[in-house]
Order: structure tokens, then C-alpha cells, then sequence
């Protein structure tokens, strides 16, 4: 995954910018496609939240996990103003970084909401990670990190 983004800044929630590299390594990805304007995404998004905060607040150690936040907003401001008042504490892509598009592409998203759960090395786990959260909650985890190549001692 620190190949995807490799010499690309990610943002945190509040704005500040991150190396990929210290925050995804040795961490299982969920790319998640969506805009605050596309009603599926404000519904799916609290349940995305949730689940990410049981995961890295509820688990000791907290999970190896991360979300990066792929933007279809209409604008800058509108990306801001969803990813305050609905994101979990996850990462983004900024919002003028065309490479969103090539991610778009590689990874065939073609409707939001999306969630594309990722190895490191940006091969796709699951493609469906929101109907997988929606129906099993936290136990698809597991089969995400076994799939994962991520070696750590986790229990829910």
C-alpha cells in the first residue's frame, strides 16, 4: 500500500498532511470512494466510522488498519466540511490530486459509496467492503487480515 501512495502526502482529518509510509505500513487498507453529497455515502458512512473506531479505539492492540478517504466531492470546501462532520479520524487523498482518478480506474470504481479493502501492496482483499461491514460487522476483519499478508496478534 506505501507503493500506491508512495510520494504522495495524505491528510488527516484536521487537515495535516502525513507520509504515507509511516501510516500505512504493515496495515491492511480501505479505500473508500465517496462524497458528501451522494445520500448511500451519508448513510453508509457513521456505520464506517463505527466500525473503524471498534477497530483501532475498542482492540488492544488496536488493529492494523487504516482508511484513506478517495474524494468525489464537487469541491474542496464540500470535502472538508463531510470529512468534519461525518469521518471517522481517517486519512485522505486531497482533493486536487488527479491521481484520484488513476485510482479510480485501477481499482473499477464505477458508483460510491465503495470500500476497497487492499494489501500492501494495493492488491485487492475485497472489492466489497461495505456490504461485508453492513452484514457481518466486525468478524470481516479477520478474514480481510488473513487474506492480508499483515502478521499481528489481533482479537476482537
Amino acid at each position: 500500500m506505501v507503493d500506491v501512495f508512495s510520494g504522495r502526502p495524505l491528510l488527516t482529518r484536521d487537515g495535516h498532511a502525513v507520509d504515507p509510509e509511516e501510516v500505512l505500513q504493515n496495515k491492511i487498507v480501505g479505500l473508500y470512494f465517496s462524497a458528501g453529497w451522494c445520500s448511500p455515502c451519508r448513510d453508509f458512512t457513521p456505520v464506517l466510522c463505527d466500525f473503524y473506531s471498534e477497530l483501532l479505539e475498542g482492540a488492544r492492540p488496536p488493529a492494523p488498519f487504516e482508511i484513506v478517504f478517495v474524494s468525489s466531492d464537487r469541491s474542496p470546501e464540500e470535502m472538508a466540511e463531510y470529512m468534519h462532520d461525518m469521518h471517522g479520524d481517517w486519512l485522505a487523498l486531497p482533493f486536487h490530486d488527479p491521481y484520484k482518478h488513476d485510482l479510480k480506474k485501477k481499482y473499477n470504481i464505477t458508483a460510491i459509496p465503495k470500500l476497497v479493502i487492499v494489501k500492501q501492496t494495493g492488491e485487492v482483499i475485497t472489492d466489497k467492503g461495505r456490504k461485508q461491514i453492513k452484514e457481518r460487522g466486525l468478524s470481516c476483519f479477520r478474514n480481510w487480515l488473513e487474506g492480508a499478508d499483515v502478521f499481528q496478534n489481533f482479537s476482537n
